[in-house]
């Protein structure tokens, strides 16, 4: 077998964009999430939506009137 051909895995600190950090295995130096375990929506029983391109607002105008056979 070759070696030297993994990338060495380094223990780093993830940061969310909510504040919370975390120790995880990474080959990054640094990694940013934009959602964690304390604030998904899942974990925490909040529904929120995350709508930055305004999906939401197009889809109801697109089929929101819509009848249903």
């Amino acid at each position: 077998m070759k070696k030297n051909t993994h990338p060495t895995q380094n223990e780093i600190t993830a940061t969310c964009a909510c504040g919370n950090s975390f120790a995880t295995r990474s080959t990054a130096k640094e990694l940013k999430v934009t959602m964690c375990s304390a604030c998904h929506p899942f974990y925490t029983g909040e529904q929120k939506f995350v709508d930055t391109a305004g999906r939401i607002e197009k889809f109801n105008k697109k089929f929101g009137n819509a009848k249903k056979s």
